[in-house]
């Protein structure tokens, strides 16, 4: 199987792997525990927070482990909507965001919070000043995703947070697909919320982690008692926390962005080489995430495409909604031609891609009968 799919999970690395074997055998004590078994969980537990710290350029203590993406989304938006409620009810966010942070806002909207959907271009993108327009006396959060997960189109977060904290605006961005992939560090972004998917960074599945700017306080999501600074209720997953740091440490020390850019760039090039005008790029031509390569095959659809491919695994749109036939929401929100977004297909490269994979693809693409 050729896997081009890694921005819907990725596998997990070996050095992980590794790193978290101890911890289901010999390593297994409850980190609130006193005696030494105990502790032993707490000082690994507490060592995987400092290595998603120093990912992110956070301090240790900004760091809460959680579930998962969508379960550090919940958290921040649920948790803002509650505890500013006496603020504002007003949050904005973009029309292209992940359904754990739209779907979170429609929940709220039908508990009493405005939401406001900003526009985007037909790159994807985000007009700071449209964001500005719709910014309120009673706007307590801007949740704008970092880099979209289907078209890879990265957004201008640090002029967007200027603009929010200006107006004394809390800002949250969804950075699960950047995270290893192009540079996250907090300071930069002007965030004050960031939530990491471990599984999107060759961690497992059931792991994450939430930037919380120090200093600010959220409504928890989870009560119980007072794990995780009183945030993430619950015994902590010591395992799982173990393999997210030592992927965030691996992401650190080991970067694979400009190798990614480099084989996605030689894919796109050579697609274009040998189909021409058959094949339309969607979401911005520069600034996408430099594993990701979005384009549309025209007149004919995406999922006919992946069909007619043998043995590749890759994608018609956002996993999490892969089994629509109707055209994908942030195509049509970008303004793309139905006919064109039916036909899109989204590669998506990773830390073990190589060129010869790549190569099978093209030949099969170059050689399928419709094309």
């Amino acid at each position: 199987m050729i896997y081009l799919d890694y921005n819907t999970t990725t596998p997990i690395d070996e050095r992980v792997a590794q790193e978290m074997e101890p911890y289901i055998h010999e390593k297994f004590g409850n980190p609130s525990s006193s005696h030494p078994i105990g502790k032993e969980a707490k000082s690994a537990l507490e060592k995987a927070r400092k290595q998603v710290a120093n990912l992110l350029g956070a301090e240790s203590k900004e760091i809460t482990f959680t579930g998962g993406g969508t379960e550090s989304n919940n958290t921040v938006l649920k948790g803002i909507a509650e505890r500013y409620q006496d603020k504002g009810n007003h949050i904005i966010i973009s029309q292209i965001e992940h359904p754990s942070v739209n779907n979170v806002c429609e929940f709220l909207e039908d508990r009493g919070i405005e939401i406001t959907k900003v526009g985007v271009d037909q790159n994807g993108k985000v007009d700071p000043k449209e964001l500005k327009k719709a910014l309120t006396q009673d706007t307590i959060l801007v949740s704008i995703m970092h880099a979209n997960n289907e078209v890879g189109t990265i957004q201008p977060l640090s002029a967007i947070s200027q603009i929010a904290h200006q107006n004394d605006v809390l800002v949250h961005t969804d950075a699960a697909q950047s995270l290893g992939k192009i540079p996250t560090r907090v300071d930069e972004l002007g965030v004050d919320f960031l939530p990491v998917a471990g599984h999107k960074l060759y961690a497992p599945k059931g792991i994450g982690a939430l930037y919380i700017r120090d200093g600010i306080e959220l409504e928890p999501l989870i009560h119980g008692a007072s794990q995780e600074s009183g945030i993430r209720a619950g015994t902590e997953n010591v395992i799982f926390s173990v393999g997210l740091g030592k992927a965030c440490e691996i992401a650190r020390t080991d970067p694979i962005g400009s190798k990614m850019e480099e084989l996605t760039d030689y894919f796109y090039d050579n697609l274009k080489q040998n189909l021409g005008e058959k094949i339309v790029l969607n979401g911005h031509e520069k600034d996408r995430l430099p594993n990701t390569l979005n384009v549309s095959f025209r007149d004919i659809p995406g999922d006919e495409i992946l069909d007619n491919l043998d043995q590749v695994a890759a994608s018609t749109g956002s996993a999490c909604h892969s089994d629509q036939k109707e055209p994908s929401s942030v195509l049509k929100a970008m303004g793309i031609d139905r006919d064109i977004a039916l036909g899109a297909v989204r590669f998506s490269l990773g830390r073990y891609t190589t060129k010869e994979e790549l190569n099978n693809v093209i030949e099969q693409l170059k050689n399928m009968p419709n094309l």
